[in-house]
């Protein structure tokens, strides 16, 4: 684990080989769909994305209209339908998979909650085509099994930690911390000052893990084998003085005063308009969101930075960075050969140039071939030097398969006072554990 954690750094992530993609590796499955389209017209293949994440729709909807406006054989028609809440979206997915009602392609996470979705027997493996060649080893390790490979990226890796208010920390003359001590003092300042120190929106749960998982760094920066031997119960969150930390800075934000009034209710949206507006001063945040600040506060979209959820003062500073979710197709999909045509032209530059023409520069691309513009915006610029030192590490869940479904809820409360960091972190140990024992993982 710890030589593909690695992988993950400039070596893999920013310093991808630019040979192209040749889409003639896909021709075999191109001349069987073009057989049907002549004989037939165009197939119409329907993409579910149902994230119900405003960037997401974008991403989907430009991957389809550049490919539809390329060819005429195949039409990608985008369906949004689904719900945004994650544990309701999760459960739908299984249920059609396992009912065979999954449309042809499907837009869902990378990483451990794959596992649970069952691709060996549900998914249709794309391991044989020639495109797979190009995509990012560590991208392909966050998509695969034993049996196969599922998944191609549809948007660009980045960072998770604190995205953060320049104008503030100009107010205030902070400087970006480098240890979590200082986070705080940063924090207390921006309190005193009359201001949010730090955003919070449980109203869309999934937001309030954000703190924790973004720690895995300083767990990784610690021990770099940290995740094969969390995979094997070697290691886990409660007993261990460093990935504890984890829960208590949740803790920490909550007991120190730093949270707006509506964090119980407050929606992503809220947070991201709060740290771009200047009413909050930190929000902790994955990179993808920055695409909304520029979509619907693009006058104060350079007035965000980033920065990595700081550790202690004998860790470097780094940060955890997220794979992107993935485009794959259920196994008994009634198009097999139009599907990989598309999901070629998904992992090839012209697909990245359409992600990047509908989003901009949102983080690195883990295609061969593929470019993110000179001029990224300012949190797109700030995960480069953590890129370029090698001072990153994959969220665990695309480390490990171990990944406990209750973690939002335990952050929720964490998060809320409801309990302590500690206690936390035992009952998701406690929740992991069920996880790994359905996923008959040895050791457990």
């Amino acid at each position: 684990m710890s030589a593909h954690t690695h992988r993950a750094g400039p070596v893999a992530l920013a310093g991808l080989a630019a040979t192209g993609l040749v889409l003639a590796g896909c021709a075999g499955d191109g001349d069987s769909s073009d057989a049907e389209a002549s004989a037939e017209g165009p197939v119409t293949l329907e993409w579910f994305q149902g994230s119900g994440v405003e960037t997401n729709i974008a991403t989907a909807e430009a991957l389809a209209d550049t490919f539809n406006a390329s060819q005429s054989d195949i039409v990608v028609e985008v369906d949004a339908s689904g719900p945004s809440d994650s544990a309701e979206l999760d459960n739908l997915m299984k249920t059609r998979l396992a009912t065979g009602e999954m449309p042809d392609m499907f837009w869902y996470n990378s990483g451990s909650l794959l596992q649970a979705l069952n691709p060996d027997q549900t998914m249709l493996d794309i391991s044989d085509e020639g495109f797979v060649g190009d995509l990012d080893d560590s991208w392909v390790s966050a998509v695969s099994t034993d049996e196969g490979i599922f998944g191609v990226p549809v948007q660009t890796a980045g960072g998770g930690g604190m995205f953060y208010s320049i104008p503030i920390y100009e107010e205030l003359g902070l400087e970006v911390p480098t240890t979590w001590d200082e986070f705080l003092e940063n924090s207390d300042a921006i309190r005193d000052a009359g201001y949010t120190a730090v955003q919070q929106t449980h109203g869309d749960a999934w937001t309030a893990q954000i703190i924790v998982l973004a720690d895995y760094y300083n767990v990784w920066a610690n021990d770099n084998d940290w995740a094969s031997k969390y995979t094997a119960n070697e290691v886990n969150f409660a007993d261990d003085p460093v990935a504890v930390k984890g829960f208590t800075k949740l803790q920490d934000v909550y007991e120190r005063d730093y949270l707006n009034e509506d964090y119980a209710s407050a929606l992503l949206n809220d947070g991201l308009e709060a740290v771009a507006t200047g009413e909050a001063g930190h929000y902790p945040m994955l990179g993808f969101a920055q695409a909304t600040i520029a979509t619907n506060w693009p006058d104060q979209a350079e007035d965000v930075g980033f920065f990595g959820v700081p550790g202690e003062a004998d860790t470097e500073p780094g940060t955890t960075i997220w794979m992107p979710p993935a485009l794959y197709a259920p196994a008994d999909t009634e198009h097999p050969d139009a599907v990989k045509e598309f999901m070629a032209f998904v992992a090839s530059p012209a697909g990245c140039d359409a992600v990047t023409e509908a989003l901009g520069a949102t983080g690195q691309y883990l295609v061969d071939g593929c470019t993110v513009p000179d001029e990224a915006p300012r949190i797109v610029a700030d995960f480069g030097p953590y890129f370029e030192s090698g001072n990153v590490a994959p969220a665990l869940e695309f480390l490990s398969p171990v990944k406990g479904p209750n973690l939002m809820q335990i952050s929720v409360e964490v998060g809320s006072g409801v309990r302590d960091g500690q206690s936390g972190a035992e009952l998701y140990d406690a929740d992991a554990a069920k996880q790994a024992q359905q996923l008959g993982l040895p050791g457990w």
